[in-house]
C-alpha cells in the first residue's frame, strides 16, 4: 500500500494575532494552538473563505482564526471571539 505524502504548511503569526492570543486564558490558548497544528496539515479542508476577501477563517469553538494562504505558508492575521473578530 502506498503512503500518501501529507502536505504541511508553515505557520507565521502577525504581531496583531500574537497580541490577540495573549488576551485569552491558558485553556483557550491551548485549544487554538492545537487547532493551528491541525490547520497546518490541510488548511483548505478545515477553513472557509471569507466573502469578498482572499482571507480564510478557521473555527475553534466560539473563537475564529483569520488567516491568509501564501504558497506553502499560512499567515495568521487575527484571532478573536466570533462576536468581535469581523468588526
Amino acid at each position: 500500500m502506498a503512503k500518501s505524502k501529507e502536505m504541511t504548511y508553515e505557520i507565521f503569526v502577525t504581531q496583531k494575532a500574537e497580541d490577540d492570543l495573549k488576551k485569552f486564558d491558558p485553556v483557550v490558548k491551548k485549544r487554538i494552538k492545537n487547532g493551528l497544528i491541525k490547520l497546518s496539515s490541510n488548511p483548505r479542508s478545515f477553513a472557509k473563505k471569507l466573502v469578498g476577501s482572499n482571507e480564510y477563517r478557521f473555527r475553534v469553538g466560539s473563537y475564529r482564526v483569520v488567516f491568509d494562504i501564501q504558497g506553502k505558508n499560512i499567515l495568521i492575521l487575527r484571532i478573536g471571539h466570533r462576536r468581535e473578530i469581523y468588526r
